[in-house]
């Protein structure tokens, strides 16, 4: 009888054993799991700001154009309008508007580096490659993380377990074939 009890008490401690050690790695794949799903996360939240950045980047840089291409459009209709001036009243007329104009293209010019769109314009570019870095860093912690996931479900008896379990293999934050070409940016009045 005391054998029996035993061989009864040593099976059910190595069930309890291997129970609890199941546990801890469910438990364990659970976590990084959840690493891995935080990390991803953290990527998109800093696409989503690079999105948002990026249209007024571009808003920005079009409204900056506009003014320049503004002042110098006035310039050229009022040379324009004071050629082909046949009166004096024409003449004065165009005359003024020619002067108004260069005194505008002459506080662009002086002010360039201190106008609101520049200065917008440099934040948006500082805050946008700002980003940049930090989707960088949040690739490489989710890469990472992925690699700690995958490391643990590749090796004995995680492999195991993870099979048991059902916990797959996490797929690699890859850059796009297309990465290594050089991007076309257009600030054109395209879209």
């Amino acid at each position: 009888m005391k054998k029996g009890m035993l061989s009864i008490i040593v099976v059910v401690a190595i069930i309890v054993v291997f129970g609890l050690m199941l546990m801890s790695s469910y438990n364990n794949f659970v976590n990084l799991e959840e690493n891995v799903g935080q990390s991803y996360a953290q990527i998109e939240n800093q696409l989503q700001r690079r999105l948002d950045l990026i249209p007024n980047l571009v808003s920005t840089v079009k409204g900056y154009a506009a003014h320049e291409k503004e002042v110098i459009a006035s310039i050229s209709d009022a040379r324009s309008r004071l050629a082909g001036a046949k009166t004096p009243q024409e003449e004065a007329t165009a005359n003024a508007d020619l002067s108004s104009a260069l005194s505008r293209l002459l506080v662009v010019v002086e002010n360039y580096p201190n106008l609101k769109a520049d200065k917008q314009f440099t934040q948006l570019m500082d805050e946008l490659a700002g980003t940049e870095n930090r989707i960088a860093v949040a690739r490489k912690d989710y890469n990472d993380q992925v690699a700690e996931y995958n490391k643990k479900i590749k090796r004995f008896p995680g492999s195991l377990i993870a099979g048991m379990t059902g916990f797959k293999e996490k797929e690699y934050f890859k850059a796009d074939p297309k990465a290594q070409e050089v991007p076309k940016v257009d600030f054109g009045g395209n879209g």
